[in-house]
């Protein structure tokens, strides 16, 4: 008898590729009383009673299999929004660096400065003081305002 239909399920059954059906296909199939040789291995797991409850003593069982006498606790704890945010917060600072040092480096290599004579001269014109006239104010007479006397112009509404 070829089983390679079976064989191909089995492939998909552990791929977890499998619909409900062909599941119940394969149970069906290793529920049989002859079954090829090379595929017994795989009885248990379709044969098994789909009712299984685990028990209230089932965690007691394992501890002793494995030698712990107590079970071991687990501690939760809720994470907030800030946690789960702070490394994008850190990397925002280290960008905001880099782009300050970034910019405050820049001027030092501006294209003006690119030789020693470019820079004397610059020097030059910043350390050169223009002269500085005085400068005649408007409006300045001798006489004292008073405030009370101005009048406020009005505006007729429309």
């Amino acid at each position: 008898m070829d089983y390679k239909y079976i064989e191909t399920l089995l492939e998909r059954y552990f791929a977890a590729e499998t619909t409900l059906e062909e599941e119940s296909i394969l149970r069906t199939f290793f529920s049989q009383e002859h079954i090829p040789a090379e595929m017994q291995q795989w009885r248990a797991l379709f044969t098994a009673e789909e009712d299984q409850v685990l028990g209230d003593d089932f965690d007691e069982r394992m501890l002793a299999l494995i030698g712990e006498e107590t079970p071991i606790a687990v501690k939760a704890y809720e994470v907030k929004l800030t946690q789960r945010l702070r490394p994008l917060f850190k990397a925002a600072a280290v960008i905001a660096i880099f782009l300050t040092i970034g910019g405050a480096l820049q001027a030092p290599w501006d294209s003006s400065w690119n030789t020693s004579e470019d820079y004397a001269v610059l020097q030059q014109e910043v350390d050169t003081v223009a002269i500085i006239q005085p400068v005649q104010a408007e409006n300045i007479s001798d006489v004292v305002a008073d405030s009370t006397k101005v009048l406020i112009p009005t505006h007729a509404k429309d």
